[in-house]
């Protein structure tokens, strides 16, 4: 623990009761909601636990046996020699896109930082045996997302994931790694130094205990994070069976938006991504596309969050994100500024701005992206 990132208060009763027999994400919300707070439940008999809905009797003497047996002082202890802090699902700096889904990790363990540009996330996954077409595929999307100050979350595995994280920071953005096990390990072991870049200029997550070794279980559940992270899913070459197909299964049901880049008809790489496009996934080819995917981001956030009332405030009738809070770069601030409720030409824009061309070009990008303009035909743009 830093006084930078200082853990969750209460982090230790959390950390018992997630560790208890029998308490998943589902559980321990069930729980929570049940008995007020952590302390309360590892308080109660098996008696009390069994009527909380859907904790049978069975269940409810497994937690009651096993709620004390992590060790939470050495966990903290371990945390804090490697740099890693630990939130719960009540802390404000848990992600906020994250606790909208109905499984939040009731822990995170994080090493970096969050920010509240994270929740302008888009995920970019696929096969871990890709093509150089599949990785210079996640590199330029995630590379041309990060540059407009979107946060790219991935897996950090093989092939497209560490593609799209190398992407982003190429581009000096922010970008999110969630693991599929516990932080005081790297895997795979040859992305290291990855590690330590992600958690330098992002964040390297997990719900696992820091010790926890990368078993083929825990993958699944890691894809659900990737998704609830995020506002939308771009799956790169995913074969029939591959992992990323799990992260897009998992934003269908977050009511994500999911989109795929298409592949060659004859490759097994691209069998899974073509799929998802023949059942309804957004076809995705440049970043126009990924525009039209994902819309209005400020009005999509705040749909969410609508869903959730313990995420607003009596006064917060509005969405997450307004315009001086999206973290705009002096580029882009001067062509918001050139833009009005009318049409103006692009040509217009680079006269008024005193910009170069590709700086405007490359502002109006990012400006769309955040939903904060739209074009017209004629290359005429509007603000929003």
């Amino acid at each position: 623990m830093s006084d930078l990132h200082p853990n969750s208060p209460d982090i230790e009763k959390w950390l018992k009761l997630a560790g208890a027999d029998g308490v998943g994400p589902v559980t321990f919300s069930k729980l929570l909601n049940y008995f007020g707070s952590a302390e309360s439940v590892l308080g109660a008999s098996a008696y009390e636990l069994s009527k909380v809905e859907g904790i049978g009797h069975h269940t409810a003497e497994k937690i009651a046996a096993s709620r004390d047996k992590t060790d939470t002082d050495a966990e903290i202890a371990l945390a804090e020699k490697l740099g890693v802090w630990i939130i719960h699902l009540q802390d404000q700096r848990y992600p906020a896109q994250l606790k909208m889904i109905y499984d939040p990790p009731p822990v995170l363990y994080v090493k970096g930082t969050l920010v509240e540009q994270d929740n302008l996330s888009v995920a970019i996954v696929g096969s871990r045996r890709c093509s150089l077409y599949g990785s210079e595929q996640a590199s330029r999307f995630a590379h041309i997302l990060a540059g407009a100050g979107f946060t790219i979350c991935s897996g950090m595995a093989r092939g497209i994931d560490t593609a799209a994280h190398q992407g982003a920071l190429a581009a000096g953005g922010r970008t999110i790694a969630v693991q599929g096990c516990g932080l005081a390990n790297v895997f795979p072991p040859e992305n290291k130094k990855l590690f330590d870049s992600i958690a330098e200029s992002g964040a390297c997550v997990s719900e696992l205990p820091l010790q926890y070794e990368p078993l083929a279980e825990n993958f699944p559940p890691r894809n659900r994070i990737i998704a609830g992270l995020s506002l939308g899913t771009i799956v790169i070459e995913a074969g029939s069976n591959s992992g990323a197909l799990h992260t897009a299964k998992s934003a269908l049901e977050y009511n994500r938006e999911v989109m795929a880049v298409p592949g060659k008809i004859d490759s097994p790489l691209s069998r899974g991504a073509n799929r998802l496009i023949k059942q309804g996934a957004r076809l995705v080819d440049c970043v126009e596309d990924i525009i039209e995917s994902l819309g209005y981001v400020g009005d999509k956030i705040s749909g969410h969050v609508s869903q959730q009332a313990d995420l607003l405030t009596a006064k917060a009738e509005r969405p997450l994100f307004d315009i001086a809070r999206l973290n705009l770069n002096a580029s882009e601030k001067s062509v918001y500024e050139c833009l009005h409720s009318e049409p103006v030409h692009i040509e217009q824009v680079i006269t008024d701005s005193q910009l170069p061309a590709g700086s405007v070009s490359a502002s109006i990008v990012s400006l769309r992206l955040k939903g904060l303009i739209k074009q017209l035909p004629g290359s005429l743009f509007v603000r929003k």
